[in-house]
């Protein structure tokens, strides 16, 4: 898209962005800002216990970075007031449903009046525990979506991935769509149910034995580890297995 239909695209527009306290979240906001000024409304989604936070959050995670700079001093004296008008905290988390947003009036108004959703939000941390990484980038993913299907007014869902979806493809990989059920290397995908309850078990008995938060950390990183085994051994016995099949010739059909 071109930058002129683009802003063209969100004179108007209402945007709910989630993760935003990340650091593409914050240069897609400020750019936005900066140079669609018509922009109607950004609904920024941040991790916190309430709003209090989530202003504090704001003001010193976001708006008072350099990045905003420019836009201060085009807006001069009226920042404060064109950041009011602009852009609506929502103290939530992905990966619970309807984002965790604890006020329903907040939810019904976002329902009716987001018109494009950006899901920034994810954990891009190599040694995360699996039962963060599991709600936020597999479950929270999908709450994103459950929330952005009763948006009435939607036009876009952007779901902004990591650099690491393209499995062990190499070369040019285009953005082709999946269908359903649909997977990279052909091996049916994770139940991501079955792994919620691998957690919930593992967490149930860490609980009971009195483990210490340090210990649960630890054995939830390590749990995540051998999940992640299991699914490869999965695929390469699968590998191997279509290998060795023997192929059968269709038997000629008596005329």
């Amino acid at each position: 898209m071109e930058l002129g239909s683009a802003l063209h695209f969100l004179d108007n527009k209402s945007i709910l962005v989630t993760g935003a306290a990340g650091f593409l979240a914050k240069i897609f906001v400020e750019k936005i800002l900066r140079v669609q000024p018509n922009v109607k409304k950004f609904y920024l989604l941040l991790r916190a216990a309430d709003h209090k936070s989530a202003i504090h959050r704001l003001h010193n995670e976001i708006i008072g970075k350099d990045l905003f700079k420019v836009l201060k001093e085009k807006c001069g004296k009226n920042f404060s007031s064109f950041i009011s008008e602009k852009i609506t905290l929502i103290p939530g988390d992905i990966s619970h449903e309807d984002l965790g947003v604890k006020d329903c009036n907040l939810v019904q108004e976002m329902l009716n009046e987001v018109d494009v959703v950006v899901n920034l939000a994810a954990t891009t941390n190599f040694d995360e525990r699996y039962d963060v990484a599991l709600g936020l980038n597999t479950f929270g993913a999908k709450f994103v979506a459950n929330f952005a299907k009763k948006c009435v007014k939607l036009k876009v869902l952007v779901h902004v991935s990591t650099a690491y979806v393209s499995g062990e493809k190499t070369g040019l990989i285009l953005e082709n769509s999946y269908s359903m059920g649909e997977t990279l290397n052909g091996v049916s995908g994770l139940d991501i149910n079955f792994e919620k309850n691998v957690i919930e078990q593992k967490l149930n008995e860490l609980r009971l034995l009195g483990a210490s938060d340090k210990d649960i950390t630890q054995a939830m990183k390590d749990l995540g580890i051998q999940r992640a085994q299991a699914k490869e051994d999965k695929v390469h016995r699968m590998k191997v297995s279509c290998r060795s099949e023997p192929y059968m010739a269709p038997r000629a059909v008596p005329r």
